[in-house]
């Protein structure tokens, strides 16, 4: 026998739809199986399925998926479950903000919903303390995505940081430099057995348009997906490396990301705490719903 529940797509990271970075989000995953929700998370060949759950330590918990694995923290799934939560009117909007504790692998994290002024959420995480990590040098990693070390930013390294999930940050020059990187396939999957993080985050210190400060490409090797749309684990992990290093003018900007893809994406991020000592890291976003419907899932005696 099989069993049906609710399930939402959501465009997170956008005002628009067919844009940001596209997260399924399924609700009342109480009963089901980490084989199952890795199975529906390889079905939908998203970069992230969130299955959403009770919690006895939080409000809510949530896991989330890539087709190949699970990951502790996310931000677009994140942004995305919370905002399905909404939708669905298992979470009521209010007109001031309020905040809802959500339980992750990573850890209990606060999640802020806001409406704005034009009626739409405004939900933002609170990223854990970042943990910095290994580094790297250019020669060791460029190449991995068809660049040469002179395309590094000079003068800062290459380096693992986590906000929950470790990815690699790798600051380069120019937006000519990151619109060059292609992945090489051989050589990335060498890189990441000998790492120490998730996936690779390349960004530039310039937007593509208004306010944008920075503009990020996030790759990965299939089943996962080739290229991520937005990433608001690893904005917040580049948000703390840069205000580390004295790249930011202030603890506040509008990250950028998705654009050359078709589905241009940004996040309002905040640094919390000086730079030699960051408390967490803020990102929030604005989310659409694309489509709703039920999904099949096995029940006991098939799962």
């Amino acid at each position: 026998m099989t069993k049906k529940l609710l399930c939402l797509q959501i465009d997170a990271f956008t005002r628009k739809l067919y844009a940001g970075n596209p997260c399924v989000v399924v609700l009342d995953a109480d009963d089901l199986s980490e084989a199952v929700m890795q199975a529906i998370a390889l079905e939908m060949n998203l970069s992230e399925t969130a299955f959403v759950m009770a919690s006895k330590v939080a409000d809510l918990r949530a896991r989330y998926f890539t087709p190949s694995e699970e990951i502790p923290l996310a931000g677009h799934p994140t942004i995305a479950a919370t905002y399905a939560l909404i939708a669905s009117g298992q979470l009521q909007a209010q007109a001031k903000p309020f905040t809802i504790r959500l339980e992750l692998q990573a850890g209990v994290i606060e999640v802020e919903i806001k409406t704005t002024s034009d009626g739409q959420s405004l939900i933002t995480m609170s990223q854990p303390r970042p943990k910095f990590l290994r580094t790297y040098s250019p020669e060791a990693v460029l190449p991995a995505f068809g660049l040469k070390a002179g395309d590094s930013l000079p003068g800062y390294p290459i380096m693992t940081v986590s906000t929950g999930t470790p990815q690699l940050m790798i600051p380069v020059k120019t937006l000519e430099s990151l619109r060059r990187a292609q992945l090489n396939f051989e050589a990335y999957a060498a890189l990441k057995a000998g790492g120490d993080f998730f996936s690779p985050h390349l960004f530039v210190l310039q937007g593509l348009a208004g306010e944008g400060k920075t503009f990020a490409r996030h790759f990965g090797l299939p089943p996962d997906t080739l290229e991520d749309p937005f990433t608001g684990s690893a904005t917040g992990g580049m948000a703390a490396y840069c205000w580390r290093h004295g790249l930011l003018p202030g603890p506040i900007f509008i990250a950028q990301q998705g654009h050359w893809m078709g589905r241009p994406g940004e996040a309002n991020v905040e640094v919390v705490g000086p730079p030699g000592a960051i408390e967490a890291v803020r990102v929030g976003g604005h989310a659409v719903e694309v489509l709703r419907g039920e999904i099949n899932v096995p029940g006991p005696a098939q799962a």
